[in-house]
């Protein structure tokens, strides 16, 4: 207990030293806390209680996002954030599977270019919070497209993977996945606001006001928990949670006490434990097909939600920029991909490629996306 005690102290410098000294070089703090967390990670080596705990963080960090938006908002962004989901998942999966295919043939290949389609954006998130751009239109956009693209990662590896192991794809098990979304995205978007603010004025009238951040965090959890045991991702469970309670009048408390507690402690011990189980050394064993497998999954999503967004009619700049906080993978693609290499799928080695696709994902999206928001100067302003 003592040394994991210590052991969390260590992650907490780590990620104050290193952000505050990426933030003097003007890069993003978040980057600063990957790397930090690298460099730890080649002397003390990630234990799952760690990373237990700093899984707090990244439903933290979506919750807090959840709480900054609002249906109205998701609403005008949603056709848009689907076009963007939708083009950029089968993009992705195309040119996953055309870079796979000459290397691993037809089966893996199709499980490769599932692998390219989820996005992770609680890196995305951490950036556009600290630029002050998450309410912004392409924000929103990201958002919303996160959702659907979640959704649809999911359904298209769990396909992927059904059909690799019993020859065949099961309708109604894509049919059980859509009716569990559908069924848990309309509760918590419809039903969940006036059953939460019922509840916390209750627990307010009776004489109970500071209780309301302690329920919200105990609710995080458990939505968390209920999106997960529905085979869906926790992220969702999160952010849903804080789109519903967006909508009650509690939102502003809830929201400045969540995000002291979320931004000093869980999510600087989430982005360290993000880069200290990036292992460096089997990084520097990766093959060319790992490389170019990897550079082919960020274009393709620059690429694929930057149509999205155009169809969507969204700007160029506007749709750059979307497709590069669409960018980062990390955590659905190594839960399917253990599921895969326990079916017998793939052997070890597509950990590799995919580890290397998430480290190479995660250190370039904070700069991209930072300088896709730079704003481009303006001549009469200069004179």
């Amino acid at each position: 207990m003592i040394e994991l005690i210590l052991y969390l102290a260590l992650m907490l410098l780590t990620a104050e030293a290193f952000g505050w000294l990426f933030s003097r070089i003007e890069q993003p703090v978040v980057l600063g806390q990957i790397v930090g967390g690298m460099l730890l990670g080649l002397v003390f080596p990630p234990t799952e209680e760690v990373k237990d705990i700093s899984m707090i963080g990244v439903l933290m960090l979506l919750f807090l996002a959840g709480l900054e938006s609002s249906v109205n908002e998701l609403r005008e962004a949603g056709k848009t954030g689907l076009s963007v989901a939708v083009v950029g998942v089968g993009v992705a999966f195309a040119i996953g599977f055309g870079i796979a295919y000459p290397f691993k043939g037809f089966d893996q290949a199709l499980l490769y270019g599932a692998l390219t389609t989820p996005t992770s954006v609680s890196l995305t998130v951490r950036v556009l919070m600290e630029m002050d751009k998450l309410k912004s239109r392409e924000g929103t956009t990201i958002l919303t497209a996160a959702i659907v693209d979640d959704i649809l990662g999911i359904v298209i590896l769990t396909v992927v993977i059904s059909s690799l192991v019993s020859g065949e794809v099961s309708v109604l098990g894509i049919g059980g996945i859509l009716l569990k979304v559908g069924v848990f995205i309309g509760v918590m978007i419809f039903a969940m606001p006036k059953i939460l603010d019922y509840a916390l004025r209750k627990v307010v009238r009776i004489g109970f006001a500071d209780s309301t951040v302690t329920l919200s965090m105990a609710a995080l959890f458990v939505f968390a928990y209920l999106a997960e045991h529905m085979n869906l991702a926790s992220i969702l469970g999160a952010y849903l949670l804080g789109l519903a309670l967006s909508e009650t009048e509690f939102r502003k408390p809830i929201f400045e006490h969540s995000r002291i507690i979320a931004h000093s402690i869980f999510v600087p011990l989430f982005f360290v434990d993000v880069g200290m189980n990036i292992p460096v050394r089997d990084i520097s064993t990766a093959g060319v097909f790992a490389i170019i497998f990897s550079l082919a999954a960020i274009v393709s999503k620059i690429i694929g939600c930057g149509i999205g967004a155009l169809l969507g009619g969204m700007s160029a700049r506007e749709s750059l920029r979307i497709g590069v906080g669409m960018i980062p993978r990390m955590g659905v693609e190594l839960a399917m991909l253990a599921i895969a290499m326990k079916a017998g799928i793939v052997g070890s080695e597509a950990y590799i490629v995919i580890v290397l696709m998430i480290f190479l994902s995660t250190l370039v999206t904070p700069p991209l996306l930072k300088l896709a928001f730079k704003e481009r100067l303006d001549p009469t302003r200069a004179q």
